[in-house]
């Protein structure tokens, strides 16, 4: 198989062009279209060379509690000797264009479009773009949320293409979750995962649950249900769940529907206010 991964490249429009577009902001979702990631609001890091973001998500009041997203773009011969500031952070790295050279634990990888590195926190990982062309990719950052008698989670490199994505029962093959973690592995705190549906399939009841979610969308078009509105979504955009948002979806063709999914599990519910 080989995928299609969307990714933004900037850009600006010009002035003849309407301003309407299809982003969304609500207390219990949010719609960041692809449109809207343009030079103009991309960001920039310390000890990071050669390289803006796009930032999806971040922990905020009426927004993401749990992780932050970005975009990153790193130009050739950029990238990082201190990428993450943060020692408690654990990240999930996911590559949509390019290839970079991550070095963690003694080892160095090359990651390509598909590839994928879960890094526990302080791993003290480097990444560099030692190509010719820029290179893009995901990089969800989380809170680790220890707990005592549960080792911390192991380095993981591996890429989607590799994996055999597990079937949803009685969809025939039409749902299916491309996973990097087994989801009984209670080390794990959070778990990005790619979702896949064929043309046609449907999440076929409102889902509601406690996990909050981030949705980049890889490849195709759908129309999502999220809460009471029904909106449209396609390649390059990204969605933001709330904890218990109502979310379902059908996939809208002609090629398959697949995003990027991040969502925290296997820890126990805070009961205090500012506790993770």
């Amino acid at each position: 198989m080989t995928a299609k991964y969307y990714a933004p490249h900037g850009g600006h429009p010009g002035q003849d062009q309407l301003l309407t577009d299809r982003a969304v902001f609500t207390e219990a979702y949010a719609v960041i279209p692809k449109g809207t990631m343009r030079d103009i609001v991309t960001s920039f890091l310390p000890f990071w060379d050669h390289t803006r973001l796009w930032v999806l998500a971040r922990p905020l009041s009426g927004f993401a509690e749990t992780f932050s997203q970005y975009i990153m773009e790193v130009g050739p011969g950029g990238g990082s000797d201190r990428p993450e500031a943060d020692p408690e952070a654990e990240g999930v790295l996911f590559v949509v264009e390019g290839a970079v050279t991550l070095s963690v634990a003694g080892a160095e990888y090359v990651l390509q479009p598909g590839g994928y590195a879960y890094l526990p926190p302080s791993s003290g990982w480097t990444l560099r773009n030692n190509g010719d062309t820029a290179s893009r990719f995901h990089w969800i950052r989380k809170a680790y949320v220890p707990v005592q008698g549960v080792d911390q989670p192991d380095v993981l490199i591996l890429n989607e293409q590799d994996i055999a994505p597990t079937v949803m029962p009685g969809t025939d093959g039409k749902w299916a979750t491309t996973r990097f973690v087994d989801p009984t592995d209670l080390r794990h705190d959070m778990h990005v995962t790619v979702v896949t549906f064929e043309p046609g399939a449907v999440i076929p009841f409102l889902e509601t649950h406690v996990m909050e979610h981030g949705l980049y969308v890889l490849e195709g078009k759908a129309v999502y249900r999220l809460n009471n509105d029904w909106v449209e979504v396609e390649a390059g955009d990204f969605m933001w769940l709330r904890a218990f948002c109502p979310q379902a979806c059908y996939a809208g063709g002609p090629g398959k529907f697949r995003y990027l999914l991040y969502k925290d599990v296997n820890r126990h519910m805070p009961l205090r206010l500012g506790q993770r």
